[in-house]
């Protein structure tokens, strides 16, 4: 059984400390700055023995190096990124597995906001921690790959059961509600999440974990097919990348 803390860092990220009981594994995913990821785990564990990173941009290792000197933790992070990710040891492609105590996680790569972005994946606790890649009714910008592999990055993280919980890097929820609520109108599921998505952002509360059903029901870069959208945007007859393409580049620019 795997414990989960959401940490906020920085202005709008998250990190997440999670616990192994059976174990006592202690591990932290994209720990974004040292002093608020320390203050949590020095009160509660008194140690830390994994660092999981999603992908090397700063403000999700930047409490690596910190971390590492006070807890002597071992970081994890993608091959593609050895000689990116501040102190990691443990490199991992797409499709491995490594055992957290209990619990196997299977990397996912899903490149595009990165080239060497991955997601860490349960089937038996039903989560992925997804980065930058996937956010609740949104996506991640497109900075070293395309188009193609953020697209292609999404259909595979559409594929997971969809009970998983996805747990993210950043705050991004409101201000993505109002993107998708602007380019899929018609969709009653969206609407229905107002209320609640304002009444957690007046309230400082994490809109998350989200799940898979629900990002599926109601994020506008996982509905590329739907036709009510591809209307909207005058490209009725266009493949759904190309939907996609049009859609990260209107959000770029919101």
């Amino acid at each position: 059984m795997l414990d989960i803390e959401i940490i906020s860092c920085l202005e709008d990220n998250y990190s997440y400390i999670i616990h192994d009981k059976n174990s006592n594994l202690v591990g932290v995913v994209d720990p974004s700055e040292f002093k608020t990821i320390d203050k949590h785990i020095s009160k509660k564990f008194k140690k830390l023995d994994y660092i999981f990173n999603t992908h090397h941009h700063f403000d999700h290792v930047g409490g690596n190096n910190e971390l590492i000197n006070k807890y002597s933790a071992k970081v994890i992070g993608s091959k593609i990124d050895e000689h990116r990710i501040p102190g990691v040891v443990i490199l991992l492609n797409d499709n491995d597995l490594f055992k957290f105590g209990n619990i196997v996680f299977k990397v996912i790569f899903v490149p595009g906001h990165t080239k060497g972005h991955i997601a860490f994946y349960s089937e038996e606790e039903k989560i992925v921690f997804t980065g930058d890649a996937l956010f609740s009714l949104g996506c991640g910008r497109i900075f070293e790959g395309d188009y193609l592999q953020m697209f292609a990055s999404l259909e595979k993280i559409k594929k997971l059961p969809k009970a998983t919980k996805i747990y993210c890097g950043h705050e991004y929820t409101k201000n993505n509600y109002d993107f998708c609520n602007k380019y899929d109108t018609n969709n009653v599921k969206l609407t229905q999440k107002r209320e609640w998505i304002n009444s957690r952002f007046v309230k400082k509360i994490p809109t998350l974990p989200t799940t898979i059903e629900e990002e599926l029901n109601t994020n506008i870069f996982l509905r590329c097919n739907n036709l009510s959208i591809k209307k909207g945007l005058g490209m009725t007859d266009s493949p759904d990348e190309l939907i996609f393409k049009k859609l990260r580049n209107l959000k770029d620019g919101f």
